[in-house]
């Protein structure tokens, strides 16, 4: 019982931090709509203008010393990990992930990919990498955890406002939550590692320990005095601060929202209410907001820019460095599309208005104001495609750019939003070499979690239009006033073409047909594949010249890779075919194929040997079954153990069998005989010809290879065409046919003897082919897939003869080799297992009806 509930737990663990974190944000939205009722779009501008520019020098400083922390703590995890890095490697890693993370959230994960880019270039291994984050990630934790307990322990009687508790009281469980940290450095200090759920956790050395310490309370500290400075001077003590400062922080870490935002404002808002004027703290956070995460995240892509540009002659590290350049122009684009949608709702200064009013005509000025909000929304989608490194992105987004920067002027005098938008430009354009993959942009499929980020942006911007024109009033008439100072009716018309615009894009993609046709090889092309496969060990390669696969040729087409397409799958069947070489770009190929056409690429019966490049491609193996096969070196009839297949053959020959293999050349002439076996057996099954993974009867492809042949009295009953290669590594069949009126045990026979002929011909193995679902772990702790496998392996003998198949091989004790359907994650397997099924089939309903 307990374990069942502990696997519900785990299955139900995605859905229950998913409604953790919309209940966060809903309740941030609701304390953010109830916190700012009193607080003007104009009393906050004002506010921000009025902020010394000391005061900015002093938060940017800050900034600077809080970021040089952030290295400390990739320091001492190199330490712990006995890791050493140079400097600037380092630097580079550090600054550039906290960076991006801060500002897209998730920074375990996306600080980890980029750490893993520079520092697995200069010789880390991704595991280490995972340690090497966890490690920091445990750091900030503790340091967060003590500083916010400090701070409460300090200003326990103004933090009542928030926390309904005595001081006392809280002052004690900040106590406690210190003395908690102090026991932990000491089983630090005895190098004792500590046991949590029955599982040891290796501790660092009690110096490193308080390093990691000191270097997350730096961190934290100055953090906080971005923020702090910028405040009215003697408003709030620093302790009271700080405590409700890392409390907001940790929340916004929990909901996974882009740097917290809305969660964190809400919390100082509401933490504050009582002793700050709102505009002013409003103001405050706007600044911190562009300090703090803005301007690291615009230095850190100009950063990997010019690094962009001397990563030709430089290092493995700069050019792995450089390669990261897509990732941050993606972000960076996201923000101006950000901005430019920002823009779009707010209005323009008076001054820039009267000129505007002066210089320009109304069409303008309205023209400009409503395309500069459309082009926003498309810099939002188009930043996926950077992400992609899609060479169409690139080209939409410095278009883009570049029309928005002609409207920032006529739109209101921008003069901000153009330099935003010609340093974007500038940035792409030095990055141009990146962006290298030629693909149509909207066939790439936007992710759900792509789609909620855009709708809540946008949900944002609605909400940002009725804050800053909360006393207009709103009336039908309000859409048709056309003005210079007209700038409510203006964000309006936007907001509403924005919106429009983005849920049509949203409809567009869930429903539009899949794109890209999987043409059928050529006889030229299999022609081709003939060769390939004749000078290569793999025996069920054969299968490409069934005719209904398409083929993709390698560069040096030596090797190639067959697939076929069925809806969004673009599925592949075994490794690729030719020089073991060339296997990691046919794979690459495939997949970048498969994407360019919006759809999901997978390797169906994919061996073992190769996981290791489906994973470098961000994919995950899924076990299907077993292949069997029979070493041939040392098989014979003789002893106990191969009993039964000397009882079939000799069964066979009292029966009036007999055997041979007709050679390819001379199968046409049998072709009318072996096609009245296979209707025969057809009918006697009751199903229909499969395709793609299993061959069906076609002449031409038959015509290619060898046919064993059993017959009674002279009168073929049996066959089964065996697929080789020059190589003679491995032989196997495919069609396996005969008649009703065949002796029981005619298939016995049938392998028997082909494999005794094989050996005579001197062949290393007989592959008897796969055992599908078979071969599934029986532990309780199995991997979902395995266990939902082994559900359909024992109540699925309707739909196929798993079961029996397997009995069935199992006679000629042969060695079991796993085989695999390596795709990505999330619902992608299933769907892509679905759509094989159809594919073998012939569609669905030739699934569920043989």
């Amino acid at each position: 019982m307990l374990s069942r509930f502990k696997d519900l737990l785990v299955s139900l663990r995605p859905w229950l931090s998913t409604l953790l974190v919309l209940g966060l944000l809903a309740l941030a939205f609701f304390a953010l709509q109830r916190l700012t009722q009193e607080i003007r779009y104009t009393d906050v501008l004002a506010e921000i203008h009025r902020t010394p520019a000391s005061l900015l020098w002093a938060a940017g400083l800050f900034t600077l010393l809080s970021f040089v922390a952030l290295a400390g703590y990739d320091a001492s995890g190199l330490a712990y990990l006995g890791v050493r890095l140079p400097l600037r490697t380092l630097a580079l890693g550090s600054f550039a992930g906290y960076a991006l993370g801060n500002t897209v959230g998730m920074g375990v994960l996306t600080g980890g990919a980029v750490r893993l880019r520079v520092y697995g270039a200069a010789g880390m291994e991704s595991g280490q990498v995972a340690r090497l984050m966890a490690f920091v990630a445990g750091g900030f934790g503790l340091g967060i955890t003590a500083i916010g307990a400090l701070g409460l322990l300090w200003g326990a009687e103004e933090a009542r406002s928030l926390l309904p508790l005595p001081a006392p009281l809280l002052q004690a469980l900040a106590l406690l939550v210190l003395i908690g940290i102090g026991a932990l450095l000491l089983l630090c200090a005895r190098g004792q590692p500590l046991r949590i759920a029955g599982r040891s956790l290796p501790l660092p050395s009690w110096r490193l320990a308080a390093a990691q310490l000191l270097v997350s309370a730096l961190d934290i500290l100055c953090t906080a005095a971005v923020l702090w400075v910028l405040l009215p001077a003697s408003s709030v003590s620093f302790g009271v601060f700080l405590a409700f400062f890392a409390l907001a922080i940790a929340l916004g870490v929990i909901s996974h929202v882009p740097g917290g935002i809305g969660v964190f404002e809400a919390v100082m808002l509401l933490a504050f209410r009582d002793a700050l004027p709102a505009e002013q703290l409003a103001g405050a956070l706007v600044l911190y907001r562009a300090i703090y995460y803005l301007a690291p995240l615009a230095l850190a892509v100009l950063l990997l820019v010019i690094r962009e540009w001397r990563a030709i002659s430089q290092s493995r590290v700069r050019q792995q460095a450089a390669e990261l350049s897509p990732l941050f122009l993606s972000v960076a684009t996201f923000t101006v599309g950000v901005m430019l949608l920002v823009s779009g709702v707010t209005p323009s200064t008076d001054e820039a208005t009267e000129l505007l009013a002066l210089r320009i005509p109304l069409v303008f000025v309205e023209g400009a104001h409503f395309l500069g909000s459309i082009a926003g929304l498309g810099l939002l989608f188009v930043a996926r495609g950077l992400l992609l490194r899609l060479d169409a992105a690139w080209w939409a987004a410095v278009v883009l750019a570049i029309i928005s920067a002609v409207f920032a002027l006529p739109k209101g005098v921008a003069l901000g939003e153009l330099a935003a938008l010609a340093t974007l430009v500038l940035l792409l354009v030095a990055g141009r070499r990146e962006f290298d993959r030629r693909a149509s942009l909207f066939a790439q499929p936007f992710s759900l979690n792509w789609l909620l980020m855009v709708s809540a942006v946008l949900g944002a911007i609605i909400w940002l239009m009725f804050f800053v024109y909360r006393d207009v009033d709103y009336t039908n008439d309000l859409w048709w006033q056309f003005a210079f100072d007209g700038h409510a009716p203006r964000s309006l018309r936007a907001t509403l073409s924005v919106v429009l615009l983005g849920f049509a894009f949203a409809l567009w993609q869930a429903f539009r047909p899949a794109s890209g046709q999987a043409a059928e090889a050529g006889p030229e092309e299999l022609e081709r594949a003939a060769a390939i496969i004749r000078s290569q060990g793999k025996a069920d390669a054969m299968l490409a010249l069934m005719g209904d696969k398409s083929l993709l040729f390698s560069e040096s087409g030596n090797s190639f890779l067959m697939y076929g397409k069925r809806a969004r799958t673009w599925a592949a069947l075994y490794d690729p075919v030719g020089p073991e070489s060339e296997a990691v770009e046919l794979i690459w190929r495939f997949v970048e194929l498969a994407h360019e056409h919006g759809g999901r690429a997978c390797f169906y019966q994919a061996s073992g040997r190769n996981l290791a490049l489906y994973v470098d491609v961000g994919m995950s193996a899924y076990k299907l079954g077993e292949y069997a096969f029979v070493p041939l070196a040392d098989f014979s009839l003789k002893g106990s153990k191969r009993a039964h297949l000397r009882q079939a053959v000799s069964k066979g020959e009292r029966d009036g069998l007999s055997f041979q293999v007709i050679p390819a050349s001379e199968v046409e002439p049998l072709m009318p005989e072996l096609r009245a076996i296979s209707d025969a057996w057809l009918a006697q099954h009751a199903t229909r010809e499969k395709a793609f993974s299993l061959g069906s009867f076609e002449p031409a492809y038959l015509s290619r290879t060898p046919v064993a042949i059993a017959s009674k009295n002279g009168k073929p009953v049996a066959f089964a065409n065996l697929m080789t290669t020059d190589l003679k590594t491995e032989a196997t069949i495919d069609l396996m046919r005969y008649t009703p009126e065949a002796p029981r045990g005619v298939m016995d026979y049938l392998f028997v003897k082909l494999m005794l002929h094989c050996q005579a011909e001197g062949y290393a193995q007989f592959g008897l082919g796969m055992a599908p679902m078979s071969g599934m772990s029986e532990h309780y702790n199995a991997p979902r897939w395995q266990r939902l496998a082994r559900l359909i392996y024992r109540h699925g003998e309707n739909f196929y003869n798993f079961q029996g198949l397997r009995s069935f091989k199992e006679k000629f004790d042969p060695t079991w080799e796993a085989r695999y359907l390596c795709a990505e994650g999330g619902l992608k397997p299933i769907l892509a297992f679905t759509d094989i099924a159809a594919l073998v089939s012939g569609g669905l309903k030739g699934v569920l009806t043989k």
